[in-house]
């Protein structure tokens, strides 16, 4: 099985790129060659100049990973022990990390929690610890995996804050970022890549790639909870593409139409069903509609299943 297959792929320096796609696509891979975590089976990449294999030393002093809900260390360190002993696996002076150091965990609101012991805090809280430490070698380039994963309004805002400052202050800095929150993509990537079983199947800027739904009709339908009816409204002759998701108890689907005469089939095909709109909103376009329309599927979709609203 192949994960990856001809990839080709630019990132500017001082750039913050997007990677897209779903579970299984390859964007994992991708990135665990980036940072020098796994051996290419052909081909070449390099990262910040330098050949990932061959110069897979030197380049990791100047990169770093931060992964979301990853296991943020050693549980009886406090949180000023553990990064300090990830500064010394650096090689940094103590000084020097010392220093760093509390500068960070001011900028990210951890100065409180310094000493506190890591079993102590809260997924955020470690999210944002695991960012300190990401930042804290002033790496040249960063790879965030799905950072803000599972993180409330107010830290996943933090987070996103600390990156963009982090960019701000060097122009040369560059970010590679995966997630699985379309609107976070759009708000902070300068350009996407949308990869799809191992291929990249799209990218540019998410303003052209929003373009590419533009002479859709977008349709969100929100509808009572009953049988199962994606497959049926992706069959529906106009729909271009389809994604549902149940949000409290509600069945919500946004639909991409090839124009309006489309939609009264869409809702004779939800009243066979026997189920009732309650909802009916056209609106623009969104990165996700262009993702579900290149994909034929969201992110929130599973690969192995319908969903079933």
């Amino acid at each position: 099985m192949v994960a990856l297959q001809g990839v080709d792929l630019s990132v500017n320096q001082g750039e913050l790129f997007g990677v897209l796609g779903p579970n299984g696509a390859g964007k994992t891979t991708l990135i665990k060659i980036l940072v020098t975590l796994l051996l290419p089976s052909s081909g070449q990449a390099w990262v910040d100049g330098l050949d990932v294999v061959k110069d897979y030393r030197a380049l990791r002093h100047r990169i770093s990973m931060v992964s979301g809900g990853e296991n943020a260390g050693y549980g009886l360190l406090r949180v000023r022990e553990q990064l300090w002993l990830f500064s010394q696996l650096y090689g940094m002076s103590s000084s020097a990390a010392r220093s760093r150091i509390d500068e960070l965990l001011e900028r990210l609101g951890l100065a409180e929690v310094a000493n506190r012991k890591i079993t102590g805090l809260s997924s955020g809280m470690r999210q944002k610890m695991s960012l300190v430490r990401g930042l804290m070698t002033d790496p040249r380039v960063i790879f965030l995996d799905e950072p803000t994963v599972a993180l409330d309004v107010g830290a996943a805002r933090d987070v996103r804050t600390e990156v963009r400052r982090w960019m701000r202050e060097d122009p040369t800095r560059t970010v590679i970022l995966t997630t699985h929150y379309m609107q976070e993509a759009d708000e902070l990537c300068d350009r996407v890549a949308i990869v799809n079983r191992g291929e990249v199947i799209a990218h540019g800027t998410p303003q052209a790639l929003k373009q590419q739904v533009d002479e859709d009709v977008i349709v969100d339908l929100q509808l009572e909870p009953g049988r199962p009816l994606l497959d049926a409204l992706r069959a529906v002759e106009g729909v271009g593409a389809a994604s549902a998701r149940e949000e409290d108890g509600i069945d919500r689907f946004s639909l991409l139409l090839a124009d309006d005469a489309v939609l009264p089939r869409v809702l004779s095909t939800v009243e066979g069903s026997g189920r009732r709109v309650t909802g009916l909103v056209r609106r623009q376009p969104t990165l996700e509609d262009a993702f579900v329309k290149l994909v034929g599927r969201s992110l929130h979709e599973e690969d192995s299943a319908e969903n079933g609203a």
